[in-house]
């Protein structure tokens, strides 16, 4: 017995609501695997492959390249066996249910030509400049390219519309003298919708400067042994690894607020948020399981989580789910900051820089390592006395790396 089952577009985390499909990696009548890429979407912030949660033949594709669509939305329709004993669920990815609107442009459904019909070659593009070119109703067509093989990339489109746009960035209204900036971008829209979301949850910060000279002096130590070769080991690993321990003693931390029930609900997993700004803009994709993690697995996971961050290719698995976040704008000369919550979460910890500046020890001044530490939360979720401790003892062990380190 066989059943068609749809594939809905799903949650791919940060608030995001849509995704443009930019290409098919699949063919009507091709037999899928589980968790097989079916398709590459570009979000505002990344490109994303879409694992197939079912295995079975393609029957349809739903959705044409360069379609906006809503999550939610049935993108693809594969067939397959159905086993009553092992039954399949539909929602083997996070996101799933009714979407109120349909896709930007109006939705085709592909189905196989007796006789194959030729279509014009595609201008090589990045998925960026398809984006780019799209929003901006320019042809890639006319536009020279200067990527790998002549492929046409964001920089190529940016640069054709600065030479066809007028000399002032904005215009102004002859009549009321009003001055219009240039629309946002699709990716800043994206951020604004996630700051509003995150301000709807009453939050406060804390804040602590510590002196951590000795966890510089064991990350020197760290970085020359053969087991943290090649990963990127950084003031921010340690602050990450205190945070995740620290939680074992706090887990109302690690929490989120139910405003169906009225309450907090601690989360099962510490999945870690690790704020990463990149050329597209600030994504947070978590680790998943970070309490599992020893210092080199945690540094692997940072290390690589980042990596592909900044290249835009961050899988989906990592953008939804996490339950604690922490930033790092220390790596930009700043003594510290007041971060905003992820949305959903109850507690982000922003690292500042890690300065030499005189410190008094036992009534003596002496040049030491310093960082200002700062933890916002949600008021609902967490006391003022219970988020002064939290960031306290998270201070403690990266003052004293050795209680941290008997923790691991």
């Amino acid at each position: 017995m066989s059943t068609a089952q749809e594939f809905r577009l799903p949650d791919l985390g940060e608030g995001l609501t849509s995704a443009d499909l930019v290409e098919w990696t699949v063919k009507i009548g091709e037999t899928v695997a589980l968790n097989q890429v079916l398709a590459q979407v570009e979000t505002a912030k990344a490109l994303v492959e879409l694992p197939s949660p079912y295995v079975g033949v393609v029957r349809e594709l739903l959705v044409e390249p360069g379609t906006t669509v809503p999550v939610g939305t049935p993108i693809i329709r594969i067939e397959g066996p159905t086993d009553p004993r092992d039954p399949q669920s539909p929602n083997v990815l996070v996101g799933y249910g009714p979407t109120a609107e349909q896709p930007s442009r109006r939705r085709s459904r592909i189905a196989p030509h007796p006789h194959p019909r030729p279509t014009p070659e595609r201008r090589p593009a990045t998925p960026s400049a398809r984006r780019a070119a799209r929003e901006a109703g320019v042809d890639l067509s006319e536009i020279p390219g200067s990527g790998f093989d002549g492929a046409v990339t964001a920089a190529d489109v940016a640069d054709a519309l600065r030479s066809k746009a007028p000399p002032k960035e904005a215009t102004q209204s002859a009549s009321s003298g009003i001055v219009k900036p240039p629309a946002e971008s699709g990716m800043r829209k994206q951020m604004a919708s996630a700051m509003v979301a995150s301000t709807r949850a009453p939050q406060a910060s804390v804040f602590l400067t510590a002196d951590v000279t000795a966890s510089t002096e064991l990350l020197s130590r760290l970085r020359s042994s053969d087991a943290f070769s090649g990963l990127s080991l950084t003031p921010l690993t340690l602050a990450a690894k205190a945070l995740v321990t620290a939680i074992a003693s706090h887990p109302m931390v690690n929490a989120h607020w139910d405003e169906a029930r009225g309450d907090a609900v601690i989360d099962d997993h510490v999945n870690l948020g690790i704020a990463v700004a990149a050329e597209r803009g600030l994504s947070v994709p978590n680790i998943k399981s970070a309490e599992t993690l020893n210092l080199v697995q945690l540094a692997r996971a940072v290390t690589e989580l980042t990596v592909a961050a900044r290249a835009g290719v961050t899988d989906v698995h990592h953008l939804t789910g996490g339950t604690v976040t922490i930033t790092n704008v220390g790596v930009f000369g700043v003594d510290g900051g007041i971060p905003l919550l992820n949305p959903g979460e109850a507690v982000i910890l922003c690292l500042g820089s890690v300065s030499e500046r005189p410190w008094v020890i036992e009534r003596k001044i002496e040049v030491r390592s310093v960082v200002t530490l700062t933890l916002t939360f949600d008021h609902r979720v967490l006391s003022g006395e219970q988020a002064a401790r939290f960031l306290s003892f998270v201070a403690q062990m990266l003052a004293d790396p050795d209680l941290l380190l008997s923790h691991l």
